[in-house]
């Protein structure tokens, strides 16, 4: 007899258990909620400065939330990202703060998402239009207006070249919007310029690939002024490749993110120019959003981030 006194208390005790924290398995409504921050590639500075901004304010705010951050390994990783989310599905958190790897693959799962009741906001690269109009979500962007910092940076090297000289674009992953917005930017300068736009490819957000890819630009194009880099991270592998082949100085390299890395380059006149996303502060943008949709749940809507030209006098 004491095996079935011991089960009906035990049955007991988890129908309790399902009383209180509900059969969905969240936690009561006066424990705080909890956040999770899905990132990119972590091997780029940018995404452990974004967690690092994170994580700084969960801590001053620790009455408020509670924070889970995760990032892949890589920027094409796109897979990982997609079981990131599932987990976090599955973990019945109450809100994802989530930047993409891909502007499109992610919608499904995200979709999913609010289905299961969880809040997501969408940070650095935007989710594509088209697709969350096909899949009837609303999913608020809170970032910056890419195309518009990459054209101040653009902007800024044209006052340094000549019109007609011929530059070159290092672009992120191809299909990335903020990807695509970058380059548009650029694009926008250098055309208004009279820039010569003569070659474009992606280097995938990653310095050896960029590193790549720009030693075989300035092979085939002895004649380029200057090389627009999509991000920091590529400027790096594009001042790498212009110092192995002696051009360093001689072709002029800009970038976006500010990251820590590039800041010595832009004093040191090896990196013209980049744009300032506040990576500290991205994430925290997006969580103060998500909190205030937990707190209030208002209506999505997208939310405009600073972005800052940065050159040699900002970075000193």
């Amino acid at each position: 007899m004491a095996w079935r006194v011991a089960w009906v208390a035990l049955c007991a005790a988890l129908w309790a258990g399902l009383l209180i924290t509900g059969c969905g398995g969240r936690p009561p409504a006066d424990e705080k909620p909890r956040i999770a921050l899905i990132m990119k590639s972590l091997a780029n500075e940018f995404f452990l400065t974004m967690e690092q901004g994170a994580r700084q304010h969960q801590a001053e705010h620790a009455d408020r939330y509670a924070l889970i951050a995760e990032g892949i390994k890589d920027e094409l990783d796109v897979n990982r990202q997609v079981q990131l989310v599932e987990q976090m599905i599955a973990r019945k958190v109450d809100a994802i703060v989530i930047a993409p790897a891909d502007s499109k693959a992610l919608a499904p799962v995200c979709g999913r998402a609010i289905a299961a009741g969880v809040i997501v906001v969408n940070i650095d690269n935007k989710f594509d239009d088209a697709v969350l109009a096909d899949r009837g979500l609303r999913i608020p962007f809170v970032g910056p207006d890419n195309r518009k910092g990459a054209r101040m940076v653009g902007e800024y090297l044209a006052k340094h070249l000549q019109p007609g000289d011929a530059v070159a674009i290092v672009e992120g992953v191809p299909g990335a919007f903020n990807a695509i917005q970058r380059r548009l930017g650029f694009e926008d300068a250098m055309k208004a310029a009279g820039m010569n736009i003569v070659a474009a490819q992606s280097g995938d957000w990653e310095m050896a690939k960029a590193n790549r890819v720009v030693s075989a630009m300035i092979t085939e194009r002895p004649d380029l002024k200057a090389i627009l880099c999509a991000n920091d991270s590529m400027a790096l592998g594009a001042v790498a490749a212009l110092r192995a082949a002696g051009k360093l100085g001689e072709i002029k390299v800009v970038g976006f993110d500010n990251i820590s890395a590039i800041q010595e380059l832009l004093k040191k006149g090896e990196v013209l120019a980049t744009a300032d996303q506040h990576a500290d502060r991205l994430a925290v943008f997006g969580i103060e959003y998500a909190l205030q949709m937990l707190e209030r749940r208002t209506d999505p809507e997208d939310r405009e981030t600073p972005v800052d030209l940065i050159t040699a006098e900002q970075a000193g």
